[in-house]
């Protein structure tokens, strides 16, 4: 699986864990340099509180496109050290 926006690859991996439909990639599949540290955070009463990154692509930014779970509760563990995507950024199966 890729996460692409602006035609650029964010994450590429073969490792996805798919929860409610979104694509959980490791973080060692994501290229870091592309990731802009957020204060936003969202509560999810099963996951626990999610974290964001903004995704920065040749000079454009999409804010909070990127979302993980640092201590995500023990319903969730299977995420925690993965990332996952939304806000335009495409998922395909390449």
């Amino acid at each position: 699986m890729k996460a692409i926006w602006k035609e650029r690859v964010i994450a590429d991996s073969d490792d996805t864990v798919i929860v409610e439909g979104n694509h959980y990639f490791p973080l060692d599949s994501v290229d870091r340099s592309l990731l802009i540290d957020s204060t936003t955070t969202s509560v999810c009463p099963w996951k626990g509180t999610a974290n964001y990154y903004s995704l920065q692509v040749d000079g454009e930014t999409n804010p909070d496109a990127v979302w993980y779970y640092a201590e995500p509760k023990p319903a969730a563990a299977e995420i925690k050290g993965r990332v996952a995507f939304w806000r335009g950024v495409d998922i395909r199966d390449d």
